[in-house]
């Protein structure tokens, strides 16, 4: 007999039992948030404002930087409010908001990452021809059709996922409203209606891997034919840190969505969520400006420019 018609809300999981540790993890998400806040923000307003960086490798990074914040405001804010209140309630629609926006902004960042990795093979590997493949309306399709696809494989997983009738209660053994978890609660006999929303998935990320992949062999083989040592350090520092961010992106989420629920622990699923919902968002700013020297001259220099223009503020707004 199902009993999802129920249930109003669901019970997270809990990161400790004693109040002091729950502020302690709050302490530590809190920070881990403002980290990613600071970082894409910074990314954000150099891309806008500086116009030497109006390309179409930093406009896919703006993308992808508004994707990060979406990601991690989608998870993180609920998680430090249960921690700092003690308690581990969300609300059914709650929930459902959650699951759509991040399976939105998960999938859409996945698609964003595949755009990225044929730009880079367009830079390396066809450079007379960057201008005529990339030019800005082809960037402004790219872009759009990576956040569309997310839109409509969101609504097609959500909407299945809460059409399914729950027979394991209520206590989803996550940080916030997973899809796996959330499958587990549901009746045995219906889990084999989501199979099919699960295949599609699976093929469009297959597809995209497989497109990524490709282009790096392309782009490694263009990259050990240069002539040049130092152009093809250059090349490479350009491409590790997107590669980093696919592999770390790939893995994790594979490991979270695909692997058996005979290998199931709520520490190890908790620490794979962790590094796939939350690590990203906030160490992207750091890996893709951690050797882009023309990214760190436009944040330096828009930081700068705040506080010369502070200086020049009238001196009541200084008190």
């Amino acid at each position: 007999m199902s009993n999802s018609t129920s249930i109003t809300e669901f019970l997270l999981l809990a990161f400790a039992d004693t109040q002091e540790l729950q502020i302690l993890y709050f302490v530590l998400f809190l920070g881990i948030y403002l980290a990613a806040l600071l970082g894409n923000g910074l990314i954000l307003t150099a891309v806008a404002c500086d116009h030497r960086l109006h390309t179409p490798m930093y406009f896919f990074l703006l993308n992808l930087a508004l994707l990060d914040l979406g990601c991690i405001s989608t998870t993180v804010p609920k998680a430090m409010a249960n921690s700092l209140w003690d308690t581990r309630a969300i609300s059914y629609q709650g929930c459902a908001a959650q699951v759509f926006l991040f399976l939105f902004l998960f999938s859409a960042e996945y698609s964003l990452l595949t755009v990225m990795s044929y730009d880079r093979y367009v830079a390396i590997c066809k450079p007379l021809h960057y201008g005529s493949l990339l030019g800005s309306r082809a960037c402004a399709q790219m872009a759009a059709a990576a956040w569309g696809s997310g839109v409509l494989y969101a609504l097609l997983h959500t909407a299945n996922t809460f059409s399914l009738p729950l027979c394991g209660g209520n206590a989803v053994d996550q940080f916030f409203c997973e899809v796996p978890q959330i499958l587990k609660l549901s009746c045995s006999h219906s889990y084999l209606r989501n199979a099919w929303v699960l295949m599609i998935g699976a093929c469009l990320a297959s597809m995209c891997f497989v497109f990524i992949i490709f282009s790096y062999v392309q782009i490694f083989r263009a990259v050990l034919r240069m002539p040049s040592e130092q152009g093809q350090h250059k090349a490479f520092f350009t491409c590790l840190p997107h590669l980093f961010v696919v592999s770390l992106f790939v893995i994790t989420g594979l490991f979270a969505y695909m692997k058996p629920s005979s290998i199931s622990f709520p520490a190890q699923d908790l620490m794979v969520s962790f590094l796939y919902s939350v690590m990203p968002p906030a160490v992207n700013p750091l890996i893709y400006s951690m050797r882009n020297q023309e990214l760190k001259c436009a944040i330096r220099k828009m930081i700068s420019g705040m506080f010369l223009k502070s200086d020049k503020l009238p001196l009541f707004l200084h008190k």
